[in-house]
């Protein structure tokens, strides 16, 4: 029988691996790799556009990688920087009409996609599932900013 370390380690290893396969299929379609997935259902949720550094935030990356992938879906059409009082620096990036539906047609197969992976699960196991998700990364997150403790 596998150890918790393992088993844990392994489920979330294979179970990024799939997404991430997954989502790199849907963004083929869009000429974009599978992380550009996040960052335009993101985009999706604020239809008045958020700044880079509310992006990073929202998306866990840090502003070099949102500034990449914004170039990349800039000149694939699907978005477009607003300049606020004439700084584009800290503009507002907003979907196109051709990123708004790209995001439809993404947020409809992620929705898809978790749907059949959660295939088998209550409403209650859910619940405790993502409840449990949500403890193990604020805990590890912390321990990340504090390290492990020395005497344990």
């Amino acid at each position: 029988m596998l150890d918790r370390f393992e088993r844990f380690s392994l489920a979330i290893s294979e179970i990024s691996r799939y997404w991430h396969k997954l989502a790199s299929e849907e963004m083929e379609k869009y000429g974009l790799k599978g992380p550009h997935a996040v960052y335009l259902t993101t985009l999706y949720r604020f239809p008045e556009g958020i700044t880079a550094p509310q992006l990073c935030e929202l998306c866990s990356k840090d502003k070099s990688d949102v500034s990449r992938m914004m170039s990349i879906m800039e000149k694939k059409g699907l978005v477009e920087k607003h300049s606020v009082n004439r700084n584009l620096y800290r503009g507002i990036l907003k979907l196109t009409k051709e990123g708004k539906a790209a995001a439809e047609h993404v947020c409809e197969r992620a929705k898809l996609a978790v749907q059949m992976a959660g295939d088998g699960l209550d409403d209650q196991k859910r619940q405790v599932f993502y409840d449990t998700l949500d403890l193990i990364c604020n805990n590890l997150k912390e321990l990340c900013q504090d390290g492990l403790p020395k005497n344990h």
